[in-house]
C-alpha cells in the first residue's frame, strides 16, 4: 500500500491508496494538527505499507519527526517530495524550479491530472493561500502567496485596538459585501480579498477553471465568479499521480 503525507503549516493531511489506484482512489484518509502527530502510528499501522511520498513545508524539525515515525512501519525510506523542473508533462517555468514549494507543485499536477488540457488556476486557502497558474499546455507559470484567512482575521484582532477577533466558521453564510456589523464588515473584507485575489489571477491567465482546496476553501468558493471546482486534498492528488515516478529519481528534464 502506498501512504501519502501532505505536511502543512498547522496540520498533516494523509491518505493510503493501492499501488494501482487511480489519483484521489484511497481506502483511508486524514488530518490531524501538528499537535497530535503521535496519533497517526496507529492510523497507519496495519495497513501494509509499503512506500510513503511525502510533501513537507513544515521545516527539518518536522520531516525528523515523520523519519522516526515511519520508521517502522516501512521497509525503506520515505521519498520526499520536491518540485522539479518537469514532471508528468508539467513544466515548471519558476525562475528556480527546485525553489518552488513541494506542495504548491504537487497541487498543480494534481490539478492538471483532473483537468488534463485546461488553463487552470489552483488555489490553495490554507494558513497562507497559494494562488497558482498552469497553462493548457502545461507550464506551471508560478503564482502568488498571501496571508490566508484565518491569519488575516488574525491580524486585524491583533494589529488594531478595537476590532475584535472574527473566527473563519463563525456564520454558516458569507456576510453581505457591505455589512452592517463590525465583526461581519471584518469577515466580508477579508473573504473579498482572498476571492478577489483568486478571480484576478483567472483573469489574468485567463483560466479555463480554478480548482479550490485548503481549509478555507468552503467559506471562500461561494464567493467566486467564476467557474470552480472545491476539492479537497489537492495536495495529495498530485503526490498520488506522481508516485509512479520516485522522488528521488532523476530530473526528466535534466536527462
Amino acid at each position: 500500500m502506498l501512504l501519502l503525507v501532505d505536511a502543512g503549516n498547522t496540520r498533516i493531511k494523509w491518505a493510503i491508496a493501492a499501488l494501482d489506484a487511480l489519483p484521489g482512489d484511497w481506502t483511508a484518509h486524514g488530518a490531524v494538527a501538528h499537535a497530535e502527530l503521535d496519533r497517526l502510528q496507529a492510523a497507519w499501522a496495519g495497513h501494509g505499507l509499503t512506500r510513503a511520498v511525502v510533501s513537507n513545508v513544515a521545516g527539518h524539525a518536522m520531516q525528523a519527526q515523520l523519519t522516526a515515525l515511519l520508521a517502522p512501519l516501512l521497509p525503506a525510506a520515505p521519498d520526499w517530495f520536491t518540485a522539479r523542473a518537469e514532471l508528468n508533462g508539467l513544466r515548471n517555468r519558476y525562475r528556480n524550479p527546485a525553489q518552488l514549494g513541494s506542495d504548491r507543485f504537487a497541487a498543480a499536477l494534481g490539478a492538471r491530472c483532473l483537468a488534463p488540457g485546461q488553463a487552470l488556476v489552483v488555489a490553495t486557502c490554507g494558513t497562507a493561500t497559494t494562488v497558482d497558474a498552469v497553462t493548457a499546455a502545461g507550464d506551471f507559470l508560478g503564482g502568488m502567496i498571501l496571508p490566508g484567512l484565518g491569519l488575516m482575521l488574525g491580524a486585524l484582532a491583533r494589529g488594531t485596538a478595537q476590532l475584535p477577533q472574527v473566527a473563519p466558521g463563525e456564520r454558516h453564510m458569507a456576510p453581505p459585501v457591505f455589512a452592517d456589523h463590525t465583526s461581519d464588515a471584518i469577515l466580508s473584507g477579508c473573504l473579498a480579498a482572498q476571492a478577489g485575489a483568486i478571480e484576478r489571477a483567472c483573469a489574468a491567465l485567463p483560466a479555463d477553471l480554478c480548482i479550490i482546496s485548503g481549509g478555507a476553501a468552503a467559506s471562500v468558493a461561494p464567493l467566486l465568479s467564476v467557474p470552480h471546482w472545491m476539492l479537497d486534498n489537492i495536495v495529495l492528488v498530485g503526490l498520488h499521480a506522481a508516485a509512479p515516478l520516485p522522488a528521488s529519481a532523476p530530473d526528466p528534464a535534466s536527462a
